[in-house]
């Protein structure tokens, strides 16, 4: 992958296997197949998004292809993610599944997408996909700070990724320091709150504070809390708007506002309730 190219929207996290993730991506999830999909992640593109995250269980891998090929940004110059769907049995070939639908050799981010059936039962196959060079890192996805450190003590390769929901009304400080201790990097999934969150009164003030608007200033909070922010739009404008992150900083006072809108208590779990 091309970094510096991949990252002149605004900056990479390095990842402790020696790769690197742009610190911005554009999130596909329900958004449908079609027209709708390839839109989204050619105006990401085109707005200098440089990070796209995708999954077998969202149905729209084939549609984030066709948009990378139909943009004309050489591949090296894009950090694709997509995640094993958990209710499978075999990771490598559902990884071969994902390329062929994508047109890729290979993602640069491959994830367990829940720890369904238990954390690690699904992590050897996550390792053979990477040695087989389907993939370029691997880590997990709704990961809580017990099964984490299951799967590290378990594998050979720990994960280099877990991504999570995450932001300032899920400020999970506990499952966000255990990461660190294990040199994990958190992504964030669900910045805006499923875009709920822009309509919170604590952030239209700052925004009007800082000039900027209330998802800027939320996804600019996940930056300065060191996380990956994974946003999804499927509408021009707040893509565009989306990408307007790097050149602002939050003051301490900020920072501190949008903390206190935490409602989990600093938990090191990831989800308040399990879907499997």
């Amino acid at each position: 992958m091309n970094l510096n190219a991949a990252t002149s929207g605004g900056g990479a996290r390095l990842l402790a296997d020696g790769n690197q993730v742009p610190v911005l991506g554009l999130g596909v999830w329900q958004v449908p197949p079609g027209r709708a999909c390839v839109d989204a992640v050619r105006w990401a593109l085109d707005a200098g998004y440089r990070h796209i995250d995708t999954a077998q269980a969202y149905g729209n891998e084939e549609s984030v292809g066709r948009a990378l090929r139909d943009s004309g940004v050489p591949r090296d110059q894009v950090f694709i993610t997509t995640k094993f769907h958990p209710r499978g049995d075999d990771p490598v070939a559902q990884a071969e599944d994902s390329l062929r639908r994508l047109g890729l050799e290979q993602v640069d981010l491959y994830l367990v997408h829940w720890p369904e059936g238990g954390p690690t039962r699904a992590w050897a196959g996550m390792e053979r996909a990477q040695e087989r060079g389907l993939a370029r890192s691997i880590g997990v996805s709704n990961y809580d700070a017990a099964e984490l450190e299951a799967v590290i003590a378990a594998g050979t390769v720990p994960p280099a990724v877990n991504q999570i929901l995450f932001n300032p009304r899920h400020r999970r400080r506990a499952l966000l320091d255990a990461c660190g201790r294990f040199d994990v990097a958190v992504e964030a999934y669900s910045p805006l709150g499923t875009g709920r969150y822009v309509d919170d009164t604590t952030v239209a003030t700052i925004a009007r504070r800082t000039g900027r608007t209330p998802a800027q200033v939320l996804l600019r909070w996940g930056l300065q809390h060191g996380l990956v922010v994974v946003a999804k739009s499927t509408h021009r404008d707040r893509i565009h708007e989306n990408a307007q992150i790097h050149d602002f900083t939050l003051s301490a006072e900020d920072m501190a506002e949008l903390d206190a809108l935490d409602r989990t208590g600093g938990t090191d779990r990831a989800l308040e309730a399990k879907w499997w």
